[in-house]
């Protein structure tokens, strides 16, 4: 018997050998990210970890494309993320072009520029340390929320001129290089 789908046709073995390697695939993608948790802020538009390790060939293409340097390459001791790309935001915090440069250059689908540009998009969650952000101590500063390239749906300022997250935060680390305190009282973890 044949079984006749879009296209092609397969016989019963093929059917289910398909079927089959696309469940597994599946569900080890699923396992790998319960297994493998995010370590490291990727680039926009990056596949769930376990997938963006497997995809990403370490071609250094988005690192070339980036206009502001901020993706680096992971060394020796990320073991089997070894050469693929990350953003330090406590050095260089990304700049959100437009178009996407880094994903665009990726040859391979490990990043890939989001159909809704940066709406979706969260490379970090930013965390506030209280103990040294200066208006936890009464003194008025606000620099993280004029330097926030989104807006005030991302970070704006309470009464107190503390600064509060709002949900549209790309995690895009402006603010975190931009504190005046040493060090930052603004920190990026993975999402």
């Amino acid at each position: 018997m044949r079984w006749s789908g879009v296209g092609d046709s397969l016989d019963r073995r093929g059917f289910l050998t398909r079927g089959l390697a696309r469940a597994l695939g599946q569900a080890t993608t699923m396992l790998l990210d319960e297994l493998a948790p995010v370590r490291h802020v990727r680039p926009p538009g990056a596949l769930p970890e376990a997938a963006f390790v497997a995809a990403c060939t370490r071609c250094d293409a988005c690192v070339q494309a980036c206009p502001v340097q901020a993706i680096q390459l992971l060394g020796p001791e990320a073991g089997m993320a070894r050469g693929t790309p990350m953003l330090d935001l406590a050095t260089t915090a990304c700049v959100m072009c437009v178009d996407m440069p880094c994903a665009a250059a990726c040859p391979t689908d490990a990043l890939a520029v989001p159909t809704d540009g940066w709406k979706d998009v969260r490379l970090a969650a930013i965390s506030l340390d209280e103990t040294r952000c200066l208006p936890f101590h009464g003194v008025g500063c606000g620099v993280c929320a004029r330097v926030c390239p989104v807006g005030e749906t991302a970070l704006t300022l309470d009464e107190a001129g503390r600064p509060v997250f709002g949900p549209d935060c790309t995690g895009c680390g402006s603010c975190v290089t931009a504190c005046v305190t040493s060090p930052s009282s603004l920190a990026a973890s993975p999402p």
